[in-house]
């Protein structure tokens, strides 16, 4: 007979009533319907296809879905309806939440064709916005709110006198003023708290970015309200991209995402890096600190303190692509908004230390293609030798190399429009004794990319600094390493520029003079370029700032005849306790301060003028910071600079009657009445004028009387002149004593 529970015998060490615990079963096979439902997305917005051509778009669908993820053709559900067409949506299955919300962030907005636009979405959140009752089963036109007019928010260009701006942050308070030449700067906004860490302007000067332990804010327009905030809990650092679409923001702290956050999601969870679309306010993609190669504990088992490298994301010029690296093994490569790895593939180099964007699309001869640039540099990896590339994007073809031996440190400097990128070597003996300093000169625009050696330079160098739009540069250098001395070595300043030639290329590069026994360690250009500032920053040693004129109007000496220079010393200054040089976006004016941040002592700026005639010191308690506020790029032509550069000598009459103006607040206060009441009745008569004008036409009547037609042909055009007439009323002379 077959065996039955009827007939089993009692287990005497059975009980009935003991409850047996399935805990564990239960926690092992228990549905979790969140956790679940997180690997579904719902794709809108596709095409509605008949049965018959469903298997067709599944395909075509399926090849898009697979660049975030990995999913299947059977993971692809498309309802159809009663009439055996498709609904213009689909459920699609990848293999991990990540993988779906990769997708989101991937393919939401995306055009499949060029009628369709794909949309998507989690599937928990259609159905919890749907069970939450947030969406009506009855379609309702949205309300079209009314057009509110915003803010110019580069509304300071446009002042009349041409002014500049700088933030000033100083113990708690932070305010904005236009800069005044010699008077006291005159301030536009105040506020108390504006910031808990420190400001930046952004890099064309639209916004002022303030950091928060929340997050970001930037402000602009003329009331300085609140344009965006970024949410990074406990931010340390930004970085905006060059053309202010994107900002990179970072903290120490991961990310802690709080429950319903509106805008970060559990994608940024533990990470410490966002990449920000500035327009939009929403993340595009977030990353974690990377562990930095080094021991982390020193001989004795303390802990070793290593630097975050800053920024740690860098830019292409054009705003197209962000780079970052992986400190010895691989450089990624991201393509925006979308945030691609560009090929889905990082860029493998070996050993790699550091590599730059060009700063500017720089245009190689004989390449008609699109592309961007960066250098990069390897040291020395056994037999193999350092070595410098130069790599275009995105064809990630290595268009230069150049090999280098004996190298302990490399640095890479561009040059601002991308025409040269010149490396920095430092050189050591073959017992690894520091020698001295070579320069390696890429020309990027001439053909092949050919490289010139500046090896004249018997020290060691310690600051480099391009000419901005020009081919000159400047180097401090020292006969030893700066160490950590009591006493640091004496500098040396020399100054390089281009050797002439005929036609319109650049010569070889060429020492013009060299200045000894100096303490400088600060190299400042104008941004216009021609002048420049050599200064001893934040050095018990000197406090002085030399004024140089590269393109001297005066006599030139024989011996620099055919160098596309000629060097003057304006003037020397000295500011005790500078920590920092930095020039207006005009070149106009120079600002040395001393911030609390670096010093305890001797807080506050000078103001000079280009020549380095000091125009105003002011003391401020508590300085931290002070900016220049940037300017946009110019919308003139190159024929239009130019021409203005032909008149200037026109425009500078203008220019010096509103100086003598200035100069006399009382008489620039009644000019200004004036100006202004002239302004309003010439304004009104305009007005007049088309009133009268629309009056003779609803009568019939010619636009002016026969007799002010006559007489007009006679008569010049009418033109108002405005004089100011200085008489002496009286003077008395008295002598005392």
């Amino acid at each position: 007979m077959a065996p039955s529970f009827a007939n089993l015998a009692e287990d005497p060490d059975f009980d009935s009533d003991e409850e047996i615990d399935f805990s564990d079963l239960r926690a092992q096979h228990e549905v979790r319907m969140e956790q679940g439902l997180d690997t579904f997305v719902v794709v809108d917005g596709l095409p509605r296809v008949p049965e018959e051509s469903k298997q067709k778009l599944v395909k075509f669908l399926l090849k898009k879905l697979m660049a975030a993820g990995s999913t299947t053709e059977d993971a692809i559900f498309m309802p159809m309806n009663d009439e055996n067409m498709s609904e213009g949506f689909a459920f699609v299955e990848y293999e991990t939440p990540e993988q779906a919300m990769h997708a989101i962030k991937l393919l939401h907005g995306t055009p499949l064709d060029r009628r369709h636009t794909i949309a998507v979405n989690k599937i928990t959140d259609i159905e919890r916005y749907g069970r939450e009752g947030r969406v009506d089963e009855e379609y309702h036109p949205p309300e079209i709110e009314p057009f509110v007019e915003k803010e110019h928010l580069r509304w300071y260009v446009g002042e009349p006198s041409g002014r500049d701006q700088f933030v000033m942050h100083r113990g708690d308070q932070v305010g904005v003023f236009w800069n005044r030449k010699k008077d006291s700067p005159e301030n536009i906004v105040d506020r108390l708290g504006w910031t808990e860490r420190f400001v930046t302007w952004s890099p064309l000067g639209t916004y002022l970015a303030t950091i928060h332990r929340r997050g970001v804010q930037l402000w602009g327009g003329q009331s300085w309200s609140r344009q965006m905030r970024f949410p990074h809990p406990l931010c340390d650092l930004i970085d905006f991209s060059p053309g202010e679409e994107y900002i990179c923001t970072w903290s120490f702290k991961p990310i802690e995402v709080e429950e319903d956050d509106p805008i970060l999601t559990l994608d940024e969870e533990g990470k410490n890096y966002i990449i920000w679309d500035v327009a939009k306010g929403k993340p595009l993609r977030s990353f974690a600190t990377h562990d930095l190669p080094g021991p982390t504990v020193d001989d004795q088992g303390n802990p070793v303190k290593r630097r975050i490298p800053w920024p740690a994301f860098k830019w292409s010029a054009d705003d197209k692509y962000v780079a970052r690296m992986l400190e010895g093994q691989s450089i990624s490569v991201y393509e925006l908004p979308k945030m691609n790895l560009l090929d889905k593939t990082t860029i493998k180099i070996e050993g790699v230390k550091d590599f730059e964007w060009a700063p500017a699309t720089a245009q190689r001869e004989g390449i008609k293609t699109y592309e961007q640039l960066f250098c990069y540099w390897t040291p020395e990896i056994g037999s193999n030798p350092a070595r410098v590339g130069l790599m275009s994007i995105p064809s990630k073809e290595i268009v230069r190399t150049r090999n280098l031996f004996n190298v302990t440190d490399a640095k890479l400097h561009w040059q601002s429009q991308g025409g040269y990128v010149c490396i920095k070597v430092d050189r050591h003996s073959k017992s690894k004794k520091p020698l001295n300093t070579n320069l390696e000169i890429f020309r990027v625009r001439e053909k092949g990319v050919p490289v010139e050696v500046v090896d004249s330079i018997k020290d060691h160098v310690i600051n480099f600094a391009w000419e901005p739009k020009g081919d000159r540069f400047v180097i401090i250098t020292t006969p030893e390493l700066i160490t950590s001395a009591a006493v640091p070595p004496k500098t040396s300043v020399a100054f390089f520029c281009p050797e002439k030639v005929k036609g319109s290329g650049v010569g070889n590069f060429k020492h013009i003079r060299t200045v000894e026994k100096k303490n400088s360690n600060g190299i400042y250009w104008s941004p216009k370029g021609r002048f420049v500032v050599v200064a001893t920053i934040a050095s018990g040693q000197g406090c002085d700032l030399d004024f140089w004129d590269l393109d001297f109007e005066g006599d030139k000496p024989e011996t620099e005849k055919d160098l596309t220079a000629n060097l003057q010393l304006m003037a020397s200054s000295d500011h005790y306790g500078v920590t920092d040089v930095d020039w207006d976006p005009t070149g106009r004016y120079v600002m040395s301060s001393g911030s609390m941040l670096r010093q305890q002592i001797e807080h506050g700026y000078h103001l000079y003028d280009f020549k380095g005639e000091l125009l105003r010191e002011e003391h401020i308690d508590k300085l931290k910071q002070m900016i220049w506020r940037p300017r946009p790029p110019t919308f003139l032509s190159k024929d239009q600079q130019r021409q203005i550069r032909r008149n200037l000598r026109e425009f500078s009459r203008d220019f010096e009657e509103e100086d003598r103006i200035a100069d006399d607040k009382e008489k620039w206060e009644v000019v200004e009445h004036r100006r202004r009441l002239l302004s309003e009745w010439l304004a009104w008569r305009e007005q007049e004028m088309e009133d009268l004008k629309a009056e003779r036409e609803e009568m019939g009547l010619p636009e002016e009387p026969e007799e002010m037609a006559g007489a007009g042909a006679d008569n010049e055009a009418a033109k108002v002149v405005e004089e100011i007439v200085e008489e002496i009323v009286d003077e008395t002379e008295e002598i005392i004593g």
